[in-house]
């Protein structure tokens, strides 16, 4: 499938100069920075899916851990006393 894309001569211009400052072609700048912006918000709008999901059954359940008994949890990681996942509540 292709596809073209219509870029002002400025942003062109840079392009090209990047380009050459890496010994690639401009084609694979334009590629390399769709693809790092497409992964980008594709995270983001994971992250966002997963809080809304943990938002949702937080109202239905209740269960939570407080940020400070994460903050404790996570201050163990790498100590020769890492804790395991502490149990949600109510």
């Amino acid at each position: 499938m292709a596809t073209s894309l219509k870029i002002d001569n400025m942003l062109k211009r840079r392009v090209h100069y990047l380009a050459a400052q890496r010994s690639r072609s401009p084609h694979w700048i334009m590629l390399k920075a769709i693809q790092e912006y497409v992964e980008r918000e594709e995270a983001r709008e994971s992250f966002k899916q997963e809080a809304l999901e943990s938002w949702a059954a937080y109202k239905e359940t209740g269960r939570h851990l407080t940020g400070q008994e994460v903050r404790t949890w996570l201050n163990t990681w790498g100590t020769n006393d890492e804790k395991a996942v502490p149990e949600c509540h109510k």
